[in-house]
């Protein structure tokens, strides 16, 4: 290995967000989350919470920008958050659209 990698690798295993602190391994078990998320576009919108999505969007924003301005900043903890933040968004919208599609579905009928 040379010692330019060498150094590159001490730098990150010795990083206060490096893979020795909590500030690294959090993030990656939070993957989770998005990876269920992410699962459950496949899943019809009646079974889909709004409730919860709308708590997963909050705090996955809210955590977004608090990552950026602690001290160390953690971006893979910012990164893992957005990411939370935008597949509940998604869900959300989908929830939406169909109550709106089926709403309009409803009143066809009556004005025709």
């Amino acid at each position: 290995m040379s010692a330019a990698g060498a150094s590159g690798f001490s730098r990150f295993w010795n990083s206060p967000v490096g893979p020795k602190t909590i500030h690294f391994w959090a993030p990656m078990m939070k993957w989770g989350l998005v990876i269920a998320g992410l699962s459950d576009i496949s899943r019809p919108v009646e079974q889909i919470s709004v409730k919860q999505q709308l708590s997963l969007a909050a705090t996955g924003m809210i955590w977004t920008r608090w990552s950026l301005i602690i001290k160390p900043r953690n971006i893979s903890l910012a990164t893992v958050n957005f990411f939370v933040g935008c597949t509940a968004a998604y869900q959300i919208a989908r929830v939406a659209l169909s109550e709106s599609k089926e709403k309009k579905e409803i009143e066809a009928p009556k004005t025709a």
